[in-house]
């Protein structure tokens, strides 16, 4: 990674205007964990070059993973507005919004990330556990579905719908998907175990 850092320094010697050198830099800032440096390059990055999603973008995710929530968001934001047809735009402030609890804002941009790119199956697994928390099961099970359609070895979609299926009392269909998530994750039985249980007790309280 210094190695990295090193040409990158380079190139930005021979020539100080050049965007991607910063971003470039960054991002090997970013992963050597040198966050405040990271944000410096992707700031400069976006100084030279204001139309540079992809900068903006950066710097959100590295302020995110800083804390500052509020900055991560505004830098989504004009990666967005930049770049709106970037389904991992969209799904990573989906993401924010979600820790959050904006989970209808979550919904909206997992829905535009899928409907930019339909392949991303773990976004499918992101809404449908926020319509499982809303209590939407219907559509909780199809982003399941679809997610299982796209990755059959999805291993906690398995175990997900079969919970959204024993909570609507579709005991036989939960219980082929929790033998499926048990082939595929047999170490997790206790932690399937507890959860069922739960569900159980919950439906006896809610009749």
């Amino acid at each position: 990674m210094d190695g990295a850092i090193a040409d990158f320094n380079e190139s930005i010697e021979i020539n100080p205007s050049y965007a991607p050198a910063y971003n470039n830099r960054g991002l090997a800032r970013k992963e050597k964990g040198d966050i405040d440096g990271a944000i410096a390059d992707f700031s400069k990055a976006i100084e030279i070059d204001p139309r540079n999603a992809v900068a903006y973008y950066n710097r959100g995710l590295t302020r995110q993973d800083k804390g500052d929530f509020e900055g991560a968001i505004t830098d989504y934001n004009k990666a967005i507005e930049i770049d709106p047809g970037e389904a991992d735009f969209y799904y990573n402030r989906g993401v924010l919004r979600q820790d959050k609890n904006d989970l209808d804002g979550a919904i909206a941009d997992y829905s535009r990330a899928v409907e930019i790119n339909p392949r991303l199956a773990f976004v499918y697994n992101n809404r449908g556990n926020i319509w499982k928390d809303k209590g939407n099961l219907d559509s909780a099970i199809n982003d399941y579905n679809k997610v299982i359609e796209i990755d059959p070895q999805a291993t906690k979609a398995y175990f997900n719908r079969g919970i959204a299926l024993l909570r609507q009392g579709k005991d036989a269909e939960a219980q082929r998907d929790f033998d499926q998530f048990l082939i595929l994750d047999p170490s997790n039985k206790p932690a399937l175990d507890k959860k069922i249980a739960e569900v159980k007790r919950e439906r006896v309280v809610q009749r």
